[in-house]
Protein backbone atom coordinates (compact mmCIF):
# COMPACT_ATOMS: atom_id res chain seq x y z
CA UNK A 1 0.00 0.00 0.00
CA UNK A 2 1.06 3.61 -0.57
CA UNK A 3 0.21 5.89 2.34
CA UNK A 4 0.07 9.64 1.72
CA UNK A 5 0.53 11.62 4.93
CA UNK A 6 -0.39 15.29 5.29
CA UNK A 7 1.16 17.24 8.16
CA UNK A 8 -0.66 20.55 8.39
CA UNK A 9 1.30 23.14 10.40
CA UNK A 10 0.19 26.68 11.08
CA UNK A 11 2.48 28.09 8.37
CA UNK A 12 3.46 25.00 6.42
CA UNK A 13 2.01 21.92 4.75
CA UNK A 14 4.27 18.88 4.57
CA UNK A 15 3.48 15.64 2.80
CA UNK A 16 5.17 12.27 2.49
CA UNK A 17 4.27 9.08 0.65
CA UNK A 18 5.27 5.83 2.33
CA UNK A 19 5.31 2.39 0.77
CA UNK A 20 4.20 -0.01 3.48
CA UNK A 21 4.48 -3.79 3.34
CA UNK A 22 3.85 -6.14 6.24
CA UNK A 23 5.67 -5.34 9.48
CA UNK A 24 8.67 -3.78 7.74
CA UNK A 25 9.49 -0.12 8.35
CA UNK A 26 7.53 2.01 5.84
CA UNK A 27 9.74 3.20 2.98
CA UNK A 28 9.72 6.86 1.96
CA UNK A 29 9.09 7.16 -1.81
CA UNK A 30 8.15 10.83 -2.19
CA UNK A 31 7.85 13.93 -0.06
CA UNK A 32 7.58 17.69 -0.14
CA UNK A 33 6.56 20.79 1.72
CA UNK A 34 4.81 24.08 1.22
CA UNK A 35 6.85 26.69 3.08
CA UNK A 36 5.63 29.98 4.54
CA UNK A 37 1.96 29.25 3.84
CA UNK A 38 0.05 32.46 4.54
CA UNK A 39 3.13 34.02 6.17
CA UNK A 40 3.58 37.78 6.18
CA UNK A 41 7.29 38.45 5.82
CA UNK A 42 10.11 39.49 3.56
CA UNK A 43 10.83 36.03 2.08
CA UNK A 44 8.58 34.44 -0.58
CA UNK A 45 6.60 31.24 -0.10
CA UNK A 46 7.69 28.18 -2.04
CA UNK A 47 6.78 24.56 -2.72
CA UNK A 48 9.30 21.74 -2.96
CA UNK A 49 8.90 18.12 -4.08
CA UNK A 50 11.23 15.12 -3.68
CA UNK A 51 10.65 12.01 -5.79
CA UNK A 52 13.59 9.64 -5.63
CA UNK A 53 16.70 11.69 -6.42
CA UNK A 54 14.71 14.35 -8.28
CA UNK A 55 14.09 17.59 -6.37
CA UNK A 56 11.97 20.42 -7.71
CA UNK A 57 11.38 23.77 -6.07
CA UNK A 58 9.06 26.54 -7.19
CA UNK A 59 8.50 30.01 -5.79
CA UNK A 60 4.72 30.23 -5.80
CA UNK A 61 2.17 32.19 -3.74
CA UNK A 62 0.73 29.94 -1.02
CA UNK A 63 -2.19 31.94 0.33
CA UNK A 64 -3.66 29.15 2.44
CA UNK A 65 -3.48 25.43 3.13
CA UNK A 66 -6.36 24.46 0.85
CA UNK A 67 -4.66 25.96 -2.21
CA UNK A 68 -1.35 24.37 -1.18
CA UNK A 69 -3.02 20.96 -0.79
CA UNK A 70 -4.49 21.23 -4.29
CA UNK A 71 -1.03 21.99 -5.75
CA UNK A 72 0.43 18.99 -3.91
CA UNK A 73 -2.36 16.61 -4.93
CA UNK A 74 -2.07 17.78 -8.53
CA UNK A 75 1.67 17.10 -8.42
CA UNK A 76 1.15 13.61 -6.98
CA UNK A 77 -1.39 12.80 -9.70
CA UNK A 78 1.12 14.01 -12.31
CA UNK A 79 3.83 11.66 -10.96
CA UNK A 80 1.57 8.65 -11.45
CA UNK A 81 2.04 7.42 -7.86
CA UNK A 82 -1.02 5.50 -6.73
CA UNK A 83 -2.24 6.42 -3.24
CA UNK A 84 -4.28 3.81 -1.35
CA UNK A 85 -4.43 5.47 2.09
CA UNK A 86 -4.26 9.04 3.37
CA UNK A 87 -3.31 10.04 6.92
CA UNK A 88 -3.88 13.47 8.44
CA UNK A 89 -2.46 15.27 11.47
CA UNK A 90 -5.24 16.95 13.45
CA UNK A 91 -4.05 19.19 16.25
CA UNK A 92 -6.95 19.29 18.70
CA UNK A 93 -9.32 16.38 19.17
CA UNK A 94 -10.83 17.84 22.35
CA UNK A 95 -12.74 15.30 24.42
CA UNK A 96 -13.94 13.57 21.25
CA UNK A 97 -10.69 11.79 20.33
CA UNK A 98 -7.85 10.26 22.31
CA UNK A 99 -6.62 7.84 19.62
CA UNK A 100 -6.28 7.69 15.85
CA UNK A 101 -9.49 7.00 13.91
CA UNK A 102 -10.61 5.98 10.44
CA UNK A 103 -12.40 8.81 8.69
CA UNK A 104 -16.14 8.49 8.07
CA UNK A 105 -19.07 10.90 8.10
CA UNK A 106 -19.57 10.68 11.88
CA UNK A 107 -15.88 11.31 12.52
CA UNK A 108 -15.93 14.22 10.07
CA UNK A 109 -18.85 15.77 11.95
CA UNK A 110 -16.94 15.47 15.23
CA UNK A 111 -13.83 17.00 13.61
CA UNK A 112 -15.94 19.96 12.51
CA UNK A 113 -17.20 20.32 16.07
CA UNK A 114 -13.54 20.53 17.19
CA UNK A 115 -12.73 23.31 14.71
CA UNK A 116 -13.07 26.24 17.17
CA UNK A 117 -10.71 24.60 19.70
CA UNK A 118 -7.64 25.36 17.55
CA UNK A 119 -8.70 28.19 15.21
CA UNK A 120 -5.37 28.38 13.35
CA UNK A 121 -4.93 24.62 12.90
CA UNK A 122 -8.18 22.65 12.90
CA UNK A 123 -10.01 24.56 10.13
CA UNK A 124 -6.94 24.33 7.86
CA UNK A 125 -6.63 20.59 8.51
CA UNK A 126 -10.31 20.20 7.65
CA UNK A 127 -9.74 22.02 4.37
CA UNK A 128 -6.90 19.61 3.50
CA UNK A 129 -9.10 16.63 4.43
CA UNK A 130 -11.87 17.96 2.17
CA UNK A 131 -9.51 18.34 -0.80
CA UNK A 132 -8.03 14.87 -0.19
CA UNK A 133 -11.49 13.32 -0.33
CA UNK A 134 -12.20 15.14 -3.59
CA UNK A 135 -8.95 14.18 -5.30
CA UNK A 136 -8.63 10.66 -3.82
CA UNK A 137 -12.19 9.45 -3.29
CA UNK A 138 -11.21 5.74 -3.29
CA UNK A 139 -8.44 6.06 -0.70
CA UNK A 140 -8.99 4.99 2.92
CA UNK A 141 -8.37 8.04 5.12
CA UNK A 142 -7.45 8.25 8.80
CA UNK A 143 -6.73 10.97 11.33
CA UNK A 144 -4.16 11.17 14.15
CA UNK A 145 -4.19 13.71 16.97
CA UNK A 146 -1.46 15.90 18.39
CA UNK A 147 -3.20 16.15 21.75
CA UNK A 148 -3.21 12.36 22.41
CA UNK A 149 0.41 12.18 23.69
CA UNK A 150 -0.45 14.42 26.64
CA UNK A 151 -3.29 12.20 27.88
CA UNK A 152 -0.84 11.05 30.58
CA UNK A 153 -0.91 14.42 32.37
CA UNK A 154 -1.93 14.13 36.02
CA UNK A 155 -4.99 16.05 37.26
CA UNK A 156 -2.82 18.64 39.03
CA UNK A 157 -1.11 19.35 35.68
CA UNK A 158 -4.19 19.52 33.45
CA UNK A 159 -6.80 21.09 35.76
CA UNK A 160 -7.48 24.82 35.62
CA UNK A 161 -8.06 26.65 38.93
CA UNK A 162 -11.62 27.65 38.07
CA UNK A 163 -14.90 26.92 39.87
CA UNK A 164 -15.56 23.21 39.57
CA UNK A 165 -19.02 23.67 38.04
CA UNK A 166 -17.53 25.71 35.18
CA UNK A 167 -14.76 23.18 34.53
CA UNK A 168 -17.29 20.33 34.44
CA UNK A 169 -19.83 22.21 32.33
CA UNK A 170 -17.38 23.20 29.59
CA UNK A 171 -14.76 20.47 29.82
CA UNK A 172 -11.94 22.96 30.39
CA UNK A 173 -8.55 21.30 30.86
CA UNK A 174 -5.02 21.45 29.51
CA UNK A 175 -4.70 19.24 26.43
CA UNK A 176 -1.25 20.04 25.04
CA UNK A 177 -0.07 19.62 21.46
CA UNK A 178 2.87 18.67 19.18
CA UNK A 179 2.41 15.19 20.62
CA UNK A 180 3.40 13.34 17.45
CA UNK A 181 6.72 15.18 17.45
CA UNK A 182 7.34 14.58 21.16
CA UNK A 183 6.58 10.87 20.78
CA UNK A 184 9.20 10.62 18.04
CA UNK A 185 12.03 12.76 19.44
CA UNK A 186 11.82 11.26 22.93
CA UNK A 187 12.37 7.81 21.45
CA UNK A 188 15.13 9.09 19.21
CA UNK A 189 16.85 10.62 22.24
CA UNK A 190 16.74 7.26 24.03
CA UNK A 191 18.19 5.52 20.97
CA UNK A 192 20.98 8.09 20.52
CA UNK A 193 21.91 7.96 24.21
CA UNK A 194 21.65 4.15 24.21
CA UNK A 195 19.44 4.26 27.28
CA UNK A 196 15.97 2.88 28.00
CA UNK A 197 13.34 5.57 27.47
CA UNK A 198 11.84 4.66 30.86
CA UNK A 199 14.99 5.96 32.61
CA UNK A 200 15.15 9.39 30.93
CA UNK A 201 14.01 12.81 32.08
CA UNK A 202 13.62 14.89 28.91
CA UNK A 203 12.78 18.52 28.27
CA UNK A 204 11.85 18.80 24.59
CA UNK A 205 11.41 22.06 22.68
CA UNK A 206 9.35 21.86 19.50
CA UNK A 207 10.16 25.17 17.83
CA UNK A 208 8.31 25.61 14.56
CA UNK A 209 8.01 28.50 12.14
CA UNK A 210 4.41 28.85 13.27
CA UNK A 211 3.72 27.16 16.60
CA UNK A 212 6.14 26.25 19.38
CA UNK A 213 5.90 24.48 22.70
CA UNK A 214 7.93 22.75 25.42
CA UNK A 215 7.19 19.44 27.11
CA UNK A 216 8.46 17.75 30.26
CA UNK A 217 8.72 14.02 29.53
CA UNK A 218 9.49 11.49 32.27
CA UNK A 219 10.07 7.92 31.17
CA UNK A 220 8.39 8.56 27.81
CA UNK A 221 5.25 10.04 29.42
CA UNK A 222 4.24 13.68 29.23
CA UNK A 223 4.00 15.24 32.69
CA UNK A 224 3.58 18.88 31.65
CA UNK A 225 3.57 21.04 28.54
CA UNK A 226 3.42 24.74 27.72
CA UNK A 227 0.31 24.75 25.53
CA UNK A 228 -3.05 24.37 27.20
CA UNK A 229 -6.75 24.08 26.31
CA UNK A 230 -5.76 25.52 22.95
CA UNK A 231 -2.46 25.99 21.08
CA UNK A 232 -2.52 29.70 22.02
CA UNK A 233 -0.90 29.33 25.45
CA UNK A 234 2.78 29.11 26.34
CA UNK A 235 5.69 30.42 24.30
CA UNK A 236 5.87 33.56 22.20
CA UNK A 237 5.11 32.24 18.72
CA UNK A 238 5.03 33.60 15.18
CA UNK A 239 1.60 35.25 15.41
CA UNK A 240 0.32 33.89 18.74
CA UNK A 241 0.77 35.76 21.99
CA UNK A 242 1.44 32.76 24.20
CA UNK A 243 0.86 33.28 27.93
CA UNK A 244 -1.02 36.50 28.65
CA UNK A 245 -2.71 38.08 31.66
CA UNK A 246 -6.41 37.26 31.03
CA UNK A 247 -7.36 40.70 32.36
CA UNK A 248 -5.96 42.20 29.16
CA UNK A 249 -8.54 40.35 27.09
CA UNK A 250 -11.32 41.22 29.56
CA UNK A 251 -10.23 44.88 29.50
CA UNK A 252 -10.27 45.02 25.71
CA UNK A 253 -13.70 43.43 25.55
CA UNK A 254 -15.10 45.75 28.20
CA UNK A 255 -13.38 49.06 27.43
CA UNK A 256 -13.09 48.92 23.64
CA UNK A 257 -16.09 46.65 23.06
CA UNK A 258 -13.95 44.13 21.15
CA UNK A 259 -15.96 41.28 19.71
CA UNK A 260 -14.75 37.80 20.73
CA UNK A 261 -14.00 36.85 17.10
CA UNK A 262 -11.90 40.00 16.63
CA UNK A 263 -10.04 39.38 19.88
CA UNK A 264 -9.41 35.76 18.88
CA UNK A 265 -7.95 36.99 15.60
CA UNK A 266 -5.70 39.48 17.41
CA UNK A 267 -4.34 36.92 19.88
CA UNK A 268 -3.88 34.14 17.32
CA UNK A 269 -2.92 35.95 14.13
CA UNK A 270 -1.67 39.46 14.93
CA UNK A 271 0.40 38.98 18.08
CA UNK A 272 3.61 37.12 18.96
CA UNK A 273 6.66 37.91 16.84
CA UNK A 274 4.54 39.72 14.24
CA UNK A 275 2.97 42.03 16.80
CA UNK A 276 6.26 42.68 18.59
CA UNK A 277 8.39 43.29 15.51
CA UNK A 278 5.79 45.05 13.41
CA UNK A 279 7.13 43.62 10.15
CA UNK A 280 7.39 39.81 10.18
CA UNK A 281 6.19 36.65 11.90
CA UNK A 282 9.32 34.78 10.76
CA UNK A 283 12.08 34.44 13.36
CA UNK A 284 14.68 34.24 10.56
CA UNK A 285 13.66 37.72 9.36
CA UNK A 286 13.74 39.04 12.91
CA UNK A 287 17.15 37.63 13.86
CA UNK A 288 18.62 38.92 10.60
CA UNK A 289 17.30 42.45 11.09
CA UNK A 290 18.29 42.49 14.77
CA UNK A 291 21.89 41.47 13.96
CA UNK A 292 22.32 43.55 10.80
CA UNK A 293 20.57 46.80 11.71
CA UNK A 294 20.13 46.70 15.48
CA UNK A 295 16.39 47.27 15.03
CA UNK A 296 15.01 47.71 18.56
CA UNK A 297 11.64 46.05 17.91
CA UNK A 298 13.31 43.07 16.23
CA UNK A 299 15.72 42.69 19.16
CA UNK A 300 12.85 42.96 21.66
CA UNK A 301 10.91 40.24 19.82
CA UNK A 302 13.98 37.97 19.85
CA UNK A 303 14.69 38.62 23.54
CA UNK A 304 11.09 37.86 24.52
CA UNK A 305 11.09 34.68 22.45
CA UNK A 306 14.25 33.48 24.21
CA UNK A 307 13.18 34.61 27.68
CA UNK A 308 9.86 32.76 27.56
CA UNK A 309 11.56 29.61 26.28
CA UNK A 310 14.20 29.69 29.03
CA UNK A 311 11.50 30.13 31.69
CA UNK A 312 9.74 26.97 30.58
CA UNK A 313 12.94 24.94 30.32
CA UNK A 314 13.97 26.03 33.82
CA UNK A 315 10.56 25.32 35.32
CA UNK A 316 10.40 21.85 33.76
CA UNK A 317 13.87 21.08 35.11
CA UNK A 318 12.30 21.61 38.54
CA UNK A 319 9.08 19.75 37.71
CA UNK A 320 11.08 16.69 36.61
CA UNK A 321 13.50 16.92 39.51
CA UNK A 322 16.42 17.07 37.10
CA UNK A 323 17.06 16.66 33.40
CA UNK A 324 19.05 14.09 31.43
CA UNK A 325 18.68 15.65 28.01
CA UNK A 326 17.45 18.86 26.40
CA UNK A 327 16.08 18.28 22.89
CA UNK A 328 15.55 20.93 20.20
CA UNK A 329 13.38 19.97 17.23
CA UNK A 330 11.39 21.27 14.25
CA UNK A 331 12.53 23.98 11.82
CA UNK A 332 13.78 26.57 14.31
CA UNK A 333 14.94 23.98 16.81
CA UNK A 334 17.28 22.24 14.36
CA UNK A 335 17.93 25.12 11.99
CA UNK A 336 18.65 28.17 14.15
CA UNK A 337 21.93 27.93 16.10
CA UNK A 338 21.53 31.50 17.43
CA UNK A 339 18.34 30.55 19.25
CA UNK A 340 19.95 27.44 20.76
CA UNK A 341 23.00 29.43 21.86
CA UNK A 342 20.98 32.16 23.55
CA UNK A 343 18.65 29.67 25.20
CA UNK A 344 21.55 27.75 26.75
CA UNK A 345 23.42 30.89 27.82
CA UNK A 346 23.70 31.28 31.63
CA UNK A 347 21.91 27.96 32.20
CA UNK A 348 24.78 26.19 33.95
CA UNK A 349 22.69 26.16 37.13
CA UNK A 350 20.62 23.35 35.60
CA UNK A 351 23.60 21.57 34.06
CA UNK A 352 23.51 23.01 30.53
CA UNK A 353 26.76 23.88 28.76
CA UNK A 354 26.72 24.26 24.98
CA UNK A 355 29.63 23.45 22.65
CA UNK A 356 29.64 26.59 20.49
CA UNK A 357 31.46 25.00 17.55
CA UNK A 358 29.21 21.93 17.49
CA UNK A 359 26.15 24.16 17.73
CA UNK A 360 27.32 26.44 14.93
CA UNK A 361 28.11 23.59 12.50
CA UNK A 362 25.22 21.25 13.34
CA UNK A 363 23.55 19.68 10.32
CA UNK A 364 19.80 20.42 10.50
CA UNK A 365 19.05 17.26 8.51
CA UNK A 366 20.41 14.79 11.08
CA UNK A 367 20.54 14.34 14.87
CA UNK A 368 23.47 16.18 16.49
CA UNK A 369 24.96 16.27 19.99
CA UNK A 370 25.59 19.87 21.02
CA UNK A 371 26.76 19.77 24.64
CA UNK A 372 30.23 20.75 25.83
CA UNK A 373 32.42 18.20 27.64
CA UNK A 374 31.63 19.72 31.04
CA UNK A 375 27.85 19.72 30.48
CA UNK A 376 25.92 17.65 33.01
CA UNK A 377 22.94 17.50 30.64
CA UNK A 378 23.10 16.13 27.10
CA UNK A 379 21.87 18.57 24.43
CA UNK A 380 20.43 17.27 21.18
CA UNK A 381 19.08 18.75 17.96
CA UNK A 382 16.81 16.09 16.43
CA UNK A 383 14.85 16.54 13.19
CA UNK A 384 11.32 15.39 13.89
CA UNK A 385 9.44 12.93 11.69
CA UNK A 386 5.80 13.53 12.44
CA UNK A 387 4.81 12.08 9.07
CA UNK A 388 6.39 8.72 9.93
CA UNK A 389 4.57 8.66 13.28
CA UNK A 390 1.27 9.41 11.52
CA UNK A 391 1.93 6.57 9.07
CA UNK A 392 2.84 4.10 11.83
CA UNK A 393 -0.23 5.01 13.88
CA UNK A 394 -2.41 4.57 10.80
CA UNK A 395 -0.92 1.15 10.04
CA UNK A 396 -1.54 0.06 13.63
CA UNK A 397 -5.13 1.27 13.34
CA UNK A 398 -5.67 -0.60 10.07
CA UNK A 399 -4.22 -3.80 11.58
CA UNK A 400 -6.47 -3.54 14.63
CA UNK A 401 -3.60 -2.83 17.01
CA UNK A 402 -3.52 -0.01 19.55
CA UNK A 403 -2.09 3.11 17.80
Amino acid sequence: MNVLVFNCGSSSLSYRIFQASGRNEPRDVASGKGHRVGVKGTEPSFLEHHVGAVVTRAMVPLKNHRETAVLILRHIKHTGLRVTHVGHRFVHGGSYFSDSVLLDEDVLAALNACAPLAPIHNPTSLSVIEESRKWLPEAVQFVTFDSAFHATLAPHAYTYPLPRQIVKAYGFRKYGFHGLSYWYVSRQAARLLNRPLETLKIVACHLGTGGSSVAAIDGGRSVDTSMGYSPLAGLVMSTRSGDLDPMLAIYLMGTYDCRPDYLMDVLNKQSGLLGLSGFSSDLTDITRRASETGDERAELALQMYIQRLKKYIGSYFLVLGGMDVLVFTDDIGVGNPLVRARVCQDMAWCGLSLDEAANRTADPARPCFLEAKDSKVRILAVPTQEELVICLQGLSLLEGREP
